[in-house]
């Protein structure tokens, strides 16, 4: 989506500033970027980071660096997983697997990817390259920040020495040690462990010259030593828990305990080694005034089953839409704060209290750890994180995990990423429908012109899903979606003539019987305006 100034009107001709150019940094500014959004991106040091923690990416972050149009070149430089092993490691048998590609009918992406996040970075600051309005700007240190009502006064110091700058909205993205959150004396809540994790990447060939045939993503659990195994596109990483008030181990400390698991090798060599503090700690508050926090600097999430990184894209994938409707002024600036509502409890209840679950799972712990259930489409369902559901009214009922095969959809939910057919005979996929607007789906029968608004505008869009291809004096014939079987109905567990209201984050908004349907007004509820004419974006 392009954009210029004008379509814009709330920001007043400011930028939203990003402060902090890691991943999350990164990908936000793409986000806004997708939406023509002018932004700029402040980093303090003169170069992406060279962090090497990061490793795993979980198929819900790949779906927001779809919509955001950043995923070609991430999948062209990573390694993809269509298995996450789970391996005892006294006996070296696999215990329930979890078959990734089981997921093919639900996403477009039935596996998760390896890229270490050094690798990632520079990817995603070269996307932003193609887009005008956004810029990167390394070497610039916010040094302190003044929020004025309608805008934000940011003071930078830079290469060319201290700079004043404004903007209509200040995005922290600055990490664990946030400065911005420091500044606004927001607490972060929880508490760090006693353990830390050491993290080895070897240069080792597992493939042909020391065949193991180990999945490319393998947890080792034990009592005693547990192990998180990762082929990284140039490279094997191993992740370790090191015991309280341990020593950090050595180069040499590192390769004996990673060939302790995988028996003696030629041929190895340390390529990166780190040891890093585990915290599960999130922000009191995410949003003073225009100010808001992302990523790391609302939440810190023990990194077990990929969930840290993929927290921060959670977050990437529910507010840039919402900054978009308020600058444009098709919504009021209270759809912001949808942002913390839904995000918050996902962090503390849901990424937060998994991760630690996997942790203590891995350890053989049987307190508090996470019992692996037979169902290996649920599993893979909540392991890719397709199983999250949102809680837009604050009542507590958000989730990550799914324990049956497909089950009904509800308000909250993701949508499926369901194959369909358009009425021009083309295929697509249901997140299509959603790209850049809401959408409600009419599950009906095209053959008896089910009652639909008669035109769709630049926020909202009407889709009727029938398993009868609309006739072509039907009306509905470009406005029609093709369900072969009634399958996508079925997969939903929607019984016919309903209506399913779908956000641009691809999160289900409501679910009404289409005699009662009014998707306008269930829009106006949402976003506190009418969707605006076509005519006037």
């Amino acid at each position: 989506m392009t954009a210029s100034l004008d379509a814009f009107p709330n920001a007043q001709g400011r930028p939203v500033a990003i402060v902090g150019g890691g991943p999350i940094g990164l990908l936000t500014a793409l986000a806004l970027a997708h939406y023509g959004i002018p932004a700029q991106v402040y980093e303090e040091d003169g170069r992406l980071s060279l962090d090497i923690k990061a490793g795993t990416i979980l198929t819900r972050t790949l779906e927001v660096l779809r919509r955001h149009g950043a995923i070609d070149a991430v999948l062209a430089s990573s390694l993809r997983i269509d298995e996450i092993g789970e391996i005892d490691r006294t006996t070296q048998k696999r215990q329930f697997p979890v078959e990734l590609h089981a997921l093919g009918e639900e996403t477009r992406f039935p596996f998760v990817i390896n890229i270490p996040q050094h690798d990632l970075e520079p990817i995603l600051a070269r996307e932003l390259v193609e887009h005008r309005s956004v810029a990167l700007n390394l070497s610039h240190k916010l040094v302190g920040f003044e929020d004025r009502g309608d805008h934000v006064a940011l003071t930078l110091d830079t290469p060319e020495g201290r700079k004043s700058v404004e903007c209509c909205w200040l995005l922290a993205c600055d990490g664990g040690r946030s400065a911005v959150r420091t500044a606004l004396g927001i607490e972060a809540e929880g508490y760090s462990l006693d353990e830390k994790y050491a993290l080895v990447d070897l240069k080792i060939d597992l493939d042909i010259e020391s065949p193991r045939d180990y999945p490319y993503l393998a947890y080792f659990s034990d009592p005693e030593q547990w192990m998180i195994l990762v082929r990284h596109p140039q490279c094997w990483r191993f992740l370790y828990p090191l015991k309280p008030g341990e020593e950090a181990p050595s180069e040499a400390d590192l390769l004996a305990k990673s060939l302790s698991f995988i028996g003696d090798v030629d041929n190895v060599e340390v390529v990166n080694k780190v040891v890093y503090n585990v915290h599960h700690r999130v922000a009191s508050r995410w949003r003073s005034g225009r100010v808001l926090l992302m990523g790391d600097a609302a939440h810190l999430i023990t990194p077990m089953w990929g969930l840290g990184i993929t927290t921060g894209a959670l977050d990437v994938s529910n507010l840039p839409w919402r900054l978009n409707w308020v600058l444009r002024g098709w919504a009021d600036e209270s759809l912001i704060d949808g942002y913390e509502r839904e995000q918050r409890p996902l962090a503390i209840d849901g990424s937060g209290q998994v991760a630690e679950a996997a942790r203590l799972y891995m350890a053989r712990r049987l307190d508090g750890a996470i019992a692996m259930s037979e169902n290996n489409w649920a599993n893979a369902y909540t392991r890719a994180l397709l199983g999250v559901k949102l809680d837009p009214a604050g009542r507590g009922g958000g989730s990550l995990f799914k324990t049956t095969t497909r089950p009904a959809i509800e308000v909250g939910d993701r949508l499926p990423d369901w194959p369909l057919h358009c009425g021009s005979g083309s295929s697509l996929r249901a997140h299509d429908l959603c790209q850049d607007r809401f959408v409600a789906l009419y599950f009906s029968d095209a053959r008896r012109r089910p009652n639909i608004p008669p035109h769709d505008s630049p926020a909202l869009a009407h889709r009727v899903v029938s398993r009868w291809d609309a006739p072509h004096d039907s009306g509905l014939r470009d406005r029609s979606i093709l369900d072969p079987g009634d399958a996508f109905m079925h997969r939903l567990g929607l019984a016919p003539n309903t209506m399913v209201l779908v956000r641009p984050d691809e999160h289900v908004a409501a679910i009404v019987p289409l005699d009662a349907a009014d998707a306008e007004l269930l829009y106006c509820g949402i976003t506190g305006r009418k969707p605006p004419e076509f005519a006037q974006a």
